[in-house]
């Protein structure tokens, strides 16, 4: 979206001034911030097609769906899963979403 259209619909509409600019920044910002992340991943041939029988591992955004996959590789995973979510997370991480609530 341009400002000169963002501009125009928000006052037909009465909307706060800059209203969709906002919005626009934030889709653009996590656009972006995918981006850099697709080539961010954990060591994808430590894992077995198995423990993720449901999803494409390889469509998984690490950021995002970090407490269900570190859930996941700990209750079903075998050491060498366990020990490459450790890797890529770090060990601070894995025991504060592990930690009893």
């Amino acid at each position: 979206m341009n400002t000169p259209l963002s501009l125009r619909i928000e006052k037909e509409l009465g909307i706060e001034e800059g209203f969709f600019m906002t919005l626009q920044v934030f889709y653009d910002i996590k656009k972006e911030k995918k981006r850099l992340s697709e080539g961010h991943h954990p060591d994808l041939t430590k894992f077995r097609t198995a423990l993720f029988w449901d999803t494409k591992i390889e469509k998984i955004d690490w950021n995002l769906n970090k407490k269900a996959f570190i859930k996941r590789v700990f209750e079903r995973g075998n050491l060498t899963e366990k020990k490459e979510v450790l890797n890529f997370y770090g060990h601070d991480t894995v025991r504060e979403i592990l930690k009893p609530e």
